[in-house]
């Protein structure tokens, strides 16, 4: 195998683009935020619609996802009030917002009644739906089912896996086509073991210890891997500790795998950013091997003394994309990378 060292040379914007060239078998094609924030109450709601705006225009780009709840959001006896709120909101969100809406489990009895009220008439303006309880692919027939008849098929469905028996199905569910990602429902999980997980096991440093709630997240973000997914981690409940927080999400990006993560305070959202964005030095490094690779038609190359080719080349390309999905300010050289396709899905 010859190798072409490191040239000078940039040909940003001159040839193929990184994703097109890069992404394939091994990689996932799908780019989100990596913070999903979630609110229930009007006021709250409203304010996740504000904050998101302002900081869009402080970073440059959408650092983080506004999800609506009905689940939790809808007072008992007043689901279609809340229903109609939430698709409101959505439809008075500004253009380049990124909202979606939780809804309730298939198997509630307001369960259609939201598909049909809020991707019915707010679905052009939606990121995607949050399904949560999904027990297997059934579920997720039924829900894609549901947003067709709404006229609402081109949304894309993600789930919230919450007990043992979902996590045993977390590859087949994952394997769907309609499926953008998989988050993992800690509270609910462990209160599905009956009291044979400890209640430390939902606290911000048991739920990285206790096996079965290790595995169980492992067995998540390793399903979400196989078939090009998003794998999205659990809340951390100790909202007003943003080091607890902060934490959570280095272990959760790290050592988990997870590369999305829920916020249910917007004292987390910052901190949640900070956890999964890489820092200045790979930024860098990534910055270098991607224009040596692109300036060597992505042939390997030699680059301090590393052999690099496609395989690496995709790694260091996934680097710069989540450092511009958390806002972190890239090299000029790439910077051109990023000035399309905001707001499609993709960085």
């Amino acid at each position: 195998m010859s190798l072409a060292a490191a040239p000078t040379a940039q040909k940003v914007g001159g040839g193929a683009h990184p994703r097109d060239v890069l992404l394939g078998a091994q990689a996932s094609g799908i780019q989100l935020p990596v913070c999903d924030h979630y609110s229930g109450v009007e006021v709250r709601m409203r304010k996740s619609l504000q904050l998101q705006a302002e900081m869009t225009q402080e970073f440059g780009t959408c650092v983080f996802d506004a999800t609506l709840d009905c689940e939790d959001g809808a007072p008992v006896g007043g689901e279609a009030e809340h229903a109609a709120l939430v698709t409101e909101l959505a439809l008075g969100a500004a253009q380049e917002a990124r909202v979606a809406v939780r809804v309730h489990p298939v198997d509630h009895p307001s369960f259609e009644a939201d598909i049909a009220q809020i991707a019915g008439k707010a679905g052009h303006r939606l990121r995607h739906i949050m399904v949560p309880k999904v027990e297997s692919v059934a579920d997720v027939e039924r829900a894609e089912r549901a947003l067709v008849q709404a006229g609402a098929g081109h949304l894309p469905l993600q789930v919230l896996i919450e007990s043992p028996a979902a996590v045993h199905r977390a590859f087949e569910i994952a394997a769907h086509p309609r499926v953008q990602s998989l988050s993992f429902g800690l509270m609910d999980f462990v209160s599905a073991h009956g009291g044979a997980i400890p209640a430390q096991g939902m606290t911000s440093a048991g739920q990285f210890t206790h096996p079965l709630v290790v595995r169980a997240k492992l067995e998540i973000a390793s399903a979400c891997h196989a078939h090009g997914k998003v794998p999205s981690h659990c809340v951390v409940t100790e909202f007003s500790d943003t080091q607890a927080m902060r934490a959570a999400g280095q272990r959760a990006a790290h050592e988990f795998g997870f590369t999305r993560m829920w916020s249910i305070h917007p004292a987390q959202i910052r901190p949640i950013l900070e956890a999964m964005a890489p820092n200045a030095a790979d930024i860098d490094q990534a910055t270098e091997i991607v224009l040596a690779a692109e300036a060597a038609d992505w042939a390997p190359i030699s680059h301090q003394g590393h052999l690099h080719d496609r395989a690496s080349y995709r790694f260091f390309w996934h680097l710069l994309e989540r450092a511009h999905s958390t806002g972190r300010r890239l090299p000029a050289e790439v910077r051109p990378f990023f000035t399309h396709n905001e707001g499609d899905g993709h960085a």
